[in-house]
């Protein structure tokens, strides 16, 4: 049998047509960013970088494989994806398995932490109603939106898990607003909002009293947003994280300590420093410029989704690229902020950057879904 190279060329680019190959870049960019870091922080945590590895080559597989679905067929799982999650959310919240004060996992065979799913499933579950939906759209289908959205953050809140929270209910709204959610009505929200963060930091000696019970907060929780106001407060409890995350970005300066240099991270002054807190030890290592080339990455990264969702041949993939791309961006900049001392401590890693495999096949698995709405585009301009 004659083997025909130009046969197997062609079989092998049909096979990863739907990556799209500019975003596929960025993330691979931001992936040996993340290992170079990763090994450096991990130097006394033998096979973490082994197992990153392991997790990358799930994560392309799975990007891989979703990229080659048409939208249409993920139009169909969305309701099932979106019912099966908020059962398994329930299902949490009766039976679900307690770990450090929080009841985030349930058992099914293997433990599993079904918030997860809601990361994808809200904003998919959103893009297929308002799909449905496209030309008939009155006020009403955003209320029902803002209920769709506010079951899964209900109940991922009230684990707690308000990491988890932020970042479906960010991905959720973005889908509402990408439909037409005027802004005008996010503005008294807004308006609000900073109203609410400037009370706080104008009464915080006030507020932050032990005998103060806050509304519809934890006591951890108030205590995190006491900490960041002021974390000398408490500079061996709550305020131990931000105090050294900033001490080792500062200390990095211009340019850096260098590769596997950093005092911070590898003298276990930086509370974990391979996943959450990843950020310090880059900017430690690499310093402000190491942190222009990775904002720049994200920005490349978030330009490029945004570019996608704007040229989607349908309202669905309109709005499902959208929401995943700014989900990234929810995901950089509490993050970052996180660590650099502006927002409170919450358990969010580094998109593409922090040692995990759950958030890292999350994020491939919206990765690979914003390549099938671009694959679908260029499929139907041939």
């Amino acid at each position: 049998m004659q083997f025909d190279k130009r046969a197997w060329l062609d079989r092998l680019k049909s096979m990863f047509l739907g990556f799209d190959k500019p975003l596929a870049l960025i993330v691979f960019l931001l992936l040996c960013v993340g290992i170079v870091t990763l090994y450096s922080a991990t130097l006394d945590m033998p096979g973490k970088v082994e197992d990153q590895l392991r997790n990358i080559m799930l994560t392309f597989v799975l990007m891989w494989a979703l990229a080659t679905v048409p939208p249409t067929t993920l139009m169909r799982f969305a309701l099932p994806l979106y019912t099966f999650g908020v059962a398994l959310l329930v299902a949490v919240a009766m039976f679900g398995l307690t770990r450090k004060g929080a009841k985030r996992w349930i058992n099914v065979g293997v433990v599993i932490q079904p918030s997860e799913i809601m990361k994808i499933a809200t904003p998919l579950m959103l893009a297929w109603y308002y799909q449905k939906r496209e030309g008939v759209m009155r006020w009403f289908d955003y209320a029902v939106g803002l209920v769709i959205l506010a079951i899964p953050v209900g109940l991922i809140a009230k684990q707690p898990d308000l990491g988890t929270a932020v970042l479906v209910f960010a991905a959720g709204l973005f889908v509402i607003y990408f439909a037409g959610l005027s802004f005008k009505l996010i503005v008294p929200v807004l308006i609000a909002a900073v109203i609410a963060v400037g009370s706080i930091a104008a009464f915080q000696d006030r507020i932050c009293q032990p005998e103060v019970t806050w509304p519809l907060m934890h006591d951890y929780q108030k205590h995190r947003i006491c900490t960041l106001l002021d974390p000398t407060s408490d500079p061996l409890g709550k305020g131990f994280h931000t105090i050294q995350a900033v001490i080792a970005i500062g200390s990095g300066g211009a340019t850096g300590k260098g590769w596997m240099k950093g005092t911070q991270a590898h003298l276990e002054f930086i509370p974990e420093k391979h996943t959450d807190f990843i950020f310090a030890v880059f900017s430690e290592e690499f310093g402000l410029a190491g942190g222009i080339v990775l904002l720049t990455l994200y920005m490349l990264l978030i330009a490029r989704g945004l570019y996608i969702a704007a040229n989607g041949a349908t309202l669905f993939g309109r709005l499902l690229a959208g929401s995943l791309t700014m989900a990234f961006f929810t995901y950089a900049f509490v993050n970052i902020g996180m660590v650099s001392g502006i927002l409170p401590v919450v358990g969010v890693p580094l998109p593409f950057m922090s040692y995990g495999g759950t958030a890292l096949i999350t994020l491939g698995i919206a990765t690979g879904l914003i390549m099938s709405v671009a694959r679908q585009k260029r499929l139907m301009q041939s």
